[in-house]
């Protein structure tokens, strides 16, 4: 590759400064830096954005695919926990991720999972142990350990949580956090044992506590969780301490925007530009050990062109000194795709979702828009003929979670409010973190429906009622599709309308379904094993007194 020479208005975020100039590129590599007051060109030339935390498994396309879209954003590199695929094929899944990273110029640091499954009290397709998590830490292709998800464990100093924490330590690796709702003394000793980062904050009281503990915030804002609200005035005070994620981002908005969003939300805001951009591209490259450029002399050429801070634009992504982006068009060439998984469950059927009611009140989880958390009440059941049926007046339905992993077993239902369907169901094989089967509905004729498209294309998202179906297919893993991201996109977006015409008003309801089975937010959520309290880390009854 010759010398390349790019001209214009050179945003240097790491020195914290700007001014006129022209970048000589060589080799991929920036040669040069030339000040040069006479430069007429007004865009902007910047480093390019990474989503400090982020699993590529969410937006329902494998990593090359992700890459394709998210170039024409600006982003140039994410941290990329692969416990997804991991909790369905371990380290075989892993492995699958970094193969398939590794097809395109895109910067993926992935993870070595740290909780698979996430916690004992439901089924998954794989088990990672000490030994397992140390090797992969030690592959010159993992950056970190992932997400801390048991911290009750942590707090207990478990053994085996222990002594990854440590081996990331000695190797020279950041250990990510996952400890949401964790305050005062508790976070500190969470902190203590080694771990860097939160993304669970959703209050600004817990994020200040955990910056006090010494940890970094990641200020994320996805397709369910959303908390850019709460935190985004830690960039006044903290700006250093801080970045941007999004967690987990279904394909209908990557296709938009992505971390690009996130900044322009900010500088609305009236907050100082070199802070936001800090946040967005020298904090991550920096905790991280990214191996990303950040517009210095010797760094890998990695920048994007943006049109001004006003608009916030961005024109062009280059990554090692080539255009992958121009105009909102991504140049990444489509790479065909092959499958992996692990699906054994056969057709379900209307009366495997039947309860026979009990005396006492209904255990009810009650969803929340906007958040992974859950909350809950009692209620009094609905009985037909002896069993308890869904109540849609008062947004009670039902909630099931069928093991994927054995060809038949006992299904695990519940009650659930806040999806306010009025008609119909939906079901996820992408249903965090053991990714089994997790459907909601108004009936059970509804739901094993639903169900059984999902199973037929050995995973996806369905939608079923008013007469109409749509399913997205993703048989890679159960978690990912195989066809183009905007095609992937636009049959996301087919699901997501008729969920919402089925009488759903949440912003994102198969991302809010997809969090009903992780047990480890709080409160109460259902796993392939029944009703379990994140606080009080049991299983809980469905019927109470």
């Amino acid at each position: 590759m010759g010398l390349q020479r790019i001209s214009g208005h050179i945003v240097d975020v790491l020195n914290r400064t700007h001014f006129l100039g022209t970048l000589e590129i060589k080799n991929g590599y920036i040669s040069r830096i030339k000040k040069d007051p006479k430069v007429r060109s007004k865009q902007l030339i910047m480093p390019g954005f990474v989503d400090a935390h982020i699993h590529i498994e969410s937006s329902l396309l494998p990593p090359a695919e992700f890459a394709r879209l998210a170039v024409i954003h600006g982003t140039v590199a994410t941290v990329s926990d692969p416990h997804e695929i991991a909790n369905v094929l371990g380290v075989k899944g892993v492995d699958y991720m970094i193969k398939d990273g590794k097809r395109t110029p895109f910067n993926f640091c992935f993870g070595a999972p740290s909780c698979v499954p996430a916690t004992t009290f439901e089924t998954a397709g794989a088990k990672f142990n000490l030994k397992e998590v140390q090797k992969l830490l030690k592959r010159k292709e993992i950056g970190y350990l992932s997400e801390v998800m048991n911290f009750p464990g942590v707090l207990a100093k478990d053994k085996s949580l222990m002594g990854m924490i440590a081996c990331a330590k000695a190797l020279g690796k950041q250990v990510d956090g996952h400890a949401p709702g964790l305050r005062g003394q508790a976070a500190f000793d969470y902190a203590s044992a080694g771990i860097s980062t939160d993304h669970e904050c959703f209050s600004l009281e817990e994020a200040k506590d955990k910056l006090k503990a010494g940890m970094k915030i990641l200020i994320r804002e996805g397709s369910a969780a959303r908390n850019f609200d709460a935190l985004i005035s830690l960039l006044k005070t903290n700006p250093r301490d801080c970045m941007f994620c999004c967690d987990d981002l279904h394909p209908d908005l990557l296709v938009k925007s992505h971390i690009d969003s996130h900044i322009r939300r900010a500088l609305d805001l009236g907050l100082d530009p070199m802070d936001v951009l800090m946040c967005a591209c020298v904090n991550p490259v920096k905790h991280y050990g990214l191996k990303v450029g950040l517009l210095q002399v010797g760094d890998r050429a990695d920048f994007i062109i943006v049109d001004s801070l006003v608009n916030f634009k961005v024109q062009a992504t280059y990554l090692k000194g080539k255009i992958v982006a121009k105009q909102g068009k991504s140049l990444l060439p489509r790479k065909a795709v092959r499958s992996i998984n692990y699906f054994k469950v056969g057709k379900v059927k209307s009366a495997d979702f039947k309860i026979k009611s009990k005396p006492g009140k209904l255990k009810v989880i009650q969803a929340l828009d906007g958040q992974l958390i859950t909350t809950s009440f009692s209620a009094q059941p609905k009985i037909k003929k002896g069993y308890v049926v869904t109540d849609p007046l008062k947004d009670i339905l039902k909630i099931a979670v069928i093991n994927r992993y054995k060809k038949k077993s006992p299904i695990a239902v519940g009650f659930i409010r806040g999806f306010a369907l009025s008609d119909g169901a939906l079901a996820s094989s992408v249903a965090h973190d053991s990714h089994n089967i997790v459907v909601i509905g108004v009936s059970d004729q509804a739901m094993a429906e639903a169900a059984n498209l999902v199973i037929k294309n050995k995973g996806g998202l369905s939608a079923v009622g008013r007469n109409r179906s749509e399913v997205l297919a993703l048989p890679i893993a159960g978690l990912m599709a195989k066809s183009r991201g905007e095609e992937v996109a636009n049959q996301y977006t087919k699901c997501d309308a008729l969920a919402k015409r089925l009488g759903s008003m949440l912003r994102a309801p198969f991302m809010t379904l997809s969090f009903m089975a992780l047990l480890v937010i709080p409160d109460l959520k259902l796993s392939d094993k029944g009703l379990f309290s994140a606080k009080k880390w049991a299983f809980q009854p469905l019927f109470t007194d």
